[in-house]
């Protein structure tokens, strides 16, 4: 009896024993924030419109993840317009040491406010980008970045702004292999 429960008791330990030690911790994905200064060159006037961006991306598999971002750009010459926009989407990325380059696509919504102050209305907007992050380390990252909209059911057949943003961002280390 007694070499029975010896025996039954080292078959069940070996699996224990034979086991590595289970992680601590894990992350999911990759997370970054960032800021930025944006340029845009809306079509509905003939200037550029100075601004801010801000930016986080979720990296949740190698190569895919999902960016938000917001836009506020504003006229310089004192008419009181500006363009604000939200934005969620998808995004590919690739890694090339310290370069990050990618492309996204973005549905949104974007408020207009027209010259001095006729009316602020809001529409619903595509958008498609393409930029690189550069790492400065592993927590620091410097973007670059082109962004085209087209904002839907705007007068006179449509808005479609271009923006430039360059920003930095705070990457907070995730899973090796990501980025």
């Amino acid at each position: 009896m007694i070499g029975r429960l010896a025996l039954l008791f080292l078959l069940g330990g070996a699996s224990a024993l034979y086991s590595q030690a289970l992680p601590t911790a894990s992350r999911t994905g990759d997370v970054q924030i960032g800021a930025g200064y944006s340029i845009a060159r809306p079509d509905y006037v003939q200037q550029t419109f100075p601004g801010f961006a801000a930016y986080a991306d979720f990296d949740f598999r190698p190569h895919i993840g999902v960016e938000g971002e917001f836009h506020q750009v504003y006229s310089t010459n004192g008419d009181q317009s500006y363009e604000r926009t939200y934005a969620i989407g998808g995004r590919y990325f690739r890694t090339y040491g310290a370069l990050v380059p990618y492309v996204k696509a973005m549905v949104g919504r974007g408020d207009f406010n027209y010259p001095f102050g006729q009316t602020e209305l809001g529409y619903n907007l595509f958008a498609a980008g393409v930029g690189a992050d550069l790492k400065l380390g592993p927590w620091l990252r410097v973007r670059g970045e082109y962004e085209f909209q087209k904002w839907a059911s705007f007068p006179n057949g449509g808005f479609t702004p271009q923006i430039v943003t360059i920003g930095a961002a705070y990457h907070f280390a995730g899973r090796p292999g990501y980025r």
